[in-house]
């Protein structure tokens, strides 16, 4: 399988996942230094470029922290979850930015359609996606996940789950 196809098929993947709120498996697929980075802007136009100096929309500089979350989400002591959206991830336009024995940079676009069942109504969300692929000994991991929300003005919660 080529390395386009790898990379497509984890990204379709972990999308599945997140749909289908298999969040343990989820948590596999990543990279246990993983850094999971959404940034919010700076301007209409620019994002902001370092999570450790500036403001994020969420950030986790490790798996860990997203398995305490995800923990919190299934246990129902996250309050802000405790009526889940359904949601429907398409990923698109994925690409190849650069590759290396054992690693790979990948774009791609992401669209998420959620459903608020405790408000009736529906939301979309829409970005790019930067991943850091890494290869270890079980295949492919997630070791870099960058999510630029481009409609970053909501009504409503954000999560994982979300993007």
């Amino acid at each position: 399988m080529s390395p386009l196809m790898q990379a497509t098929e984890l990204l379709v993947r972990e999308a599945a996942l997140l749909d289908n709120r298999e969040w343990d498996q989820w948590l596999a697929l990543l990279a246990p230094d993983i850094e999971y980075w959404v940034p919010t802007w700076k301007s209409e136009d620019e994002p902001t470029a370092d999570p450790k100096r500036e403001l994020s929309l969420i950030y986790y500089a490790s798996r860990a922290g997203l398995e305490d979350r995800v923990w919190r989400v299934k246990s129902g002591r996250a309050v802000s979850s405790m009526v889940l959206p359904r949601t429907q991830h398409a990923i698109t336009n994925v690409r190849i930015l650069s590759a290396q024995e054992g690693s790979m940079s990948v774009a791609s676009n992401w669209t998420t359609h959620q459903f608020l069942p405790k408000d009736r109504s529906v939301e979309v969300l829409f970005g790019r996606y930067e991943h850091v692929l890494r290869r270890d000994d079980d295949g492919w991991l997630i070791a870099r996940r960058k999510t630029l929300l481009l409609n970053d003005y909501l009504p409503a919660r954000l999560d994982f789950y979300s993007l």
